[in-house]
């Protein structure tokens, strides 16, 4: 465990060390491109016509006016894409059926959502492009809107698919229509005998709302459909091969046919995954034989792009006198938004992760409503059904007298355990995450004045593995140019840099990332999942562990010895048997690889790498609030995150993803929400309404690195980026209870929400 320097990373030279990010020039001088900087030769610029409806069918689309207008190209609807079949292809986070991701790229003859997408249009500038939608005629006959999840799993809610059934985990589907997707269930133990067995048992409702990921760089998409039928694709995304991978199939090509450049990506937090306008720029390319581009504006942003799911939760929890949790009930239903696929199956396996209860049942149900398709944000599912299950902790700890830390300390899941879901935990850290919270000099402080109270909760989240490359060169100079496809959030190019450097014993700066196409590397899956670091080591590690042998066997040729007597050391000096007068042999690494090009030529690294050895990760985070009693505002006044990274690589990048996932776990809790009218109208699509906090909200958030190493890696590694969204929205929601004696179950706690629950009631 470490809160400063750490112990574990100091066995090692680079690896624990602050170096200054690979790409951080080009960053802060402007530099870096952006998918929006791109500029190719005869370029057309495209815009979307987007519903004004939450629920219509498209009677009909008279795009003729607009193809007439002077400087536009090409307009095109969904009936100039080719039929998409219902084959479910894999998105990352997640995955789809193929006909069901063409329509919400643009829609087939229903609009499911306000700002779905209808036509596009590719004209020689923005200006012309924009007055040419607005020349599109649509005809629509209007349907009513299904806005909440609890309204659309009733038998008479108006249906959003055709043909549409329930699945089941075993398979089977429903008899009739439904607008719930699938239902899954997770279970252990004996749950009669589990409640039959607590002396306090607490059941509570818990409502979440959408939340977006508030990234700052909208979307964007440049195609260009080749003379030679092959496509070429810019984009700002969090997976470039799951764009190609996307794409292909929907515009008829095969991906050995589709390039996709990751540009830089400015925040993404699971939104840049999905595919919006890329595949509407590649075929108005294909129509004009140019490339096109397309951005979004924030409004459309906001609209049109996926946020987190809306939830309706229940939780039921059981404990004894002495504080042993002995079942837990979770019902988690989640909007998927207009199409399936929310997370709320991530949302179960999470929900009561952290402790080790015997008896447990948790259902989940996917739910279709009219509101955009959800998208992948940040430990997506988990802050909703962790929310709802440690507030319950909570409550059970104040109605028990008993520490809300030690409670879940008594409780606390160890190597050994089990989740309901089947996965046996092995080395974890979350135990080490509770201690050091209790250590802490915030939990050990006092608060300072009325309408103060402090909050505690404890979040899970997986590491993930999955296929991921890595390439590097040597070069003569001794530097290295690492070849990467992963794509760069939060410094991934620097934290993989490291771990290629570190096995070979030369400095970070040595080593020269760089992410590139996806014809120059071999498959990688998204930058996601918090996986990158973990997995993107692993192809580092082996990639150097490569060049390692290529070294000391072109060291052995040199001078003239069986490889087998020739060793690479961890201190970048390759070591051979003593020459024929006892001299001792070495080659320092640039001295070597200044010799390759004589001596046979350079050497290149490679791996490719599909682990399985991820290292779950565990938060416990401690917040103080003040709440004004008079005008419902919270106002945060401390806040503390202490996190298990397995080995912390870059500090001050586990640092920063501990820092952002809690401010953005606080704006989830305190302010952001998606606020639709009866008629499915998004009443604050723009970045003035739509409420995320900024510096002047926040104090400084103290970060606590506690260190368990990842037995499954080289270096330790466990995934950082998406554990610290996640107990946020419960320490503050305990916070103001204990401050002003409030419960608040529904998110987000805001100042018109606390201010409705303190009025009295009329009447």
């Amino acid at each position: 465990m470490v809160t400063a320097q750490s112990e574990v990373a100091s066995q090692y030279n680079v690896i624990g060390t602050r170096p200054i990010r690979h790409d951080g020039v080009d960053k802060v001088t402007g530099a870096a491109q952006y998918g929006a900087d791109l500029q190719l030769p005869g370029m057309l610029y495209g815009r979307v016509l987007r519903s004004p409806h939450a629920h219509a069918r498209i009677v009909s689309i008279d795009t003729s006016k607009a193809a007439a207008l002077e400087g536009v190209k090409s307009v095109i609807t969904n009936a100039d894409f080719p039929r998409a079949s219902d084959d479910v292809i894999d998105t990352g986070e997640g995955s789809a059926q193929l006909n069901w991701l063409l329509d919400n790229v643009i829609a087939s003859d229903k609009a499911l959502y306000k700002g779905h997408a209808i036509a596009a249009v590719a004209a020689v500038d923005h200006h012309i492009a924009e007055d040419a939608i607005e020349l599109i005629e649509v005809e629509y006959e209007l349907l009513p809107p299904v806005l909440d999840v609890r309204d659309a799993m009733l038998d008479t809610a108006p249906k959003l698919h055709d043909g549409l059934k329930t699945g089941e985990m075993d398979g089977s589907k429903s008899d009739g229509d439904s607008n719930t997707a699938s239902h899954l269930r997770f279970a252990k133990g004996d749950m009669e005998a589990g409640f039959a067995d607590a002396d306090v048992v607490i059941e509570r409702e818990f409502v979440t709302s959408m939340a977006h990921q508030g990234y700052i760089e909208p979307h964007n998409g440049t195609a260009y459909w080749r003379a030679d039928g092959t496509l070429d694709v810019w984009t700002s995304t969090q997976g470039s091969f799951v764009v190609r991978d996307s794409v292909a199939p929907l515009v008829q090509l095969s991906p050995s046919q589709v390039k996709v450049t990751p540009m830089e990506i400015g925040g993404g937090f699971g939104g840049k995954i999905p595919v919006y306008l890329e595949p509407l720029a590649a075929i108005l390319s294909r129509n004009t034989g140019r490339p096109v581009q397309l951005t979004m504006n924030r409004e459309e942003v906001l609209l049109a792009t996926g946020p987190t799911s809306g939830t309706y939760m229940r939780v039921k929890m059981g404990a004894k006198r002495d504080g042993t949790l002995t079942a837990g009930e979770v019902y988690l239903a989640f909007e998927a938004g207009a199409y399936p696929g929310s997370p709320v199956g991530a949302g179960a396996m999470c929900a009561l992760a952290p402790y080790d209860i015997p008896n447990q049942v948790i259902d989940g149900y996917d739910v279709v409503v009219n509101k955009p398709k959800t998208a992948a944000y940040r430990a997506p599912g988990a802050p909703q059904a962790e929310f709802a299950t440690e507030a319950v902790i909570n409550e059970l700890a104040e109605q028990l007298q008993i520490d809300p830390l030690e409670l879940r300390l008594q409780n606390a899941a160890v190597e050994g355990a089990s989740r309901a879901d089947g996965f046996t935990y092995g080395v974890i850290g979350n135990v080490e995450c509770m201690q050091a919270a209790q250590d802490s000099s915030h939990w050990n402080s006092e608060l300072a004045g009325p309408n103060q109270g402090r909050g505690v909760a404890q979040g899970f989240w997986f590491n993930i593995g999955f296929e991921s490359s890595a390439y590097a060169q040597v070069n003569g100079d001794g530097t290295v140019p690492l070849v990467l496809g992963s794509t760069d959030i939060g410094g991934t190019r620097a934290s993989i840099a490291m771990q290629l450097a570190e096995t070979l014993g030369i400095s970070a700066e040595e080593v020269r990332p760089h992410v590139v196409d996806t014809n120059s590397v071999g498959y990688t899956q998204v930058t996601g999942g918090s996986r990158t670091t973990f997995a993107g080591g692993w192809a580092a590690y082996e990639c150097a562990m490569d060049i390692r042998r290529q070294m000391a066997e072109r060291a052995a040729q040199i001078w003239e010895v069986d490889a087998a007597e020739v060793e690479y050391g961890d201190d970048a000096v390759i070591r051979g048997p003593a020459d024929d007068e006892g001299n001792e042999r070495s080659f320092g690494f640039k001295e070597l690889a200044g010799q390759l090009a004589a001596s046979g030529g350079h050497i290149v690294g490679r791996a490719d790498v599909n682990k399985t050895s991820s290292g779950p990760a565990f938060a416990t985070h401690i917040v103080d609030v003040e709440v004004d009693p008079d005008t419902g505002k919270v106002d945060v006044l401390r806040y503390t995150a202490v996190q298990d990274a397995g080995t912390a690589i870059h500090p001050a990048y586990v640092e920063g993803q501990m820092q952002g996932g809690a401010a953005q776990g606080i704006g989830m809790a305190l302010n952001e929400e998606y606020y639709y009218d009866e008629s499915g109208d998004l009443k604050n699509a723009s970045l003035l309404d739509y409420r995320m906090p900024t510096a002047l909200d926040l104090p400084m958030i103290e970060p606590i690195i506690v260190e368990v190493p990842n037995p499954g890696h080289p270096y330790g590694v466990r995934g950082v980026g998406e554990v610290p969204i996640i107990p946020p929205a419960p320490a503050i929601q305990a916070a103001i209870a204990d401050a002003v004696g409030l419960r608040m179950n529904e998110l987000p706690i805001s100042p018109r929400a606390i201010l409705e629950a303190t009025l009295p009631e009329e009447g």
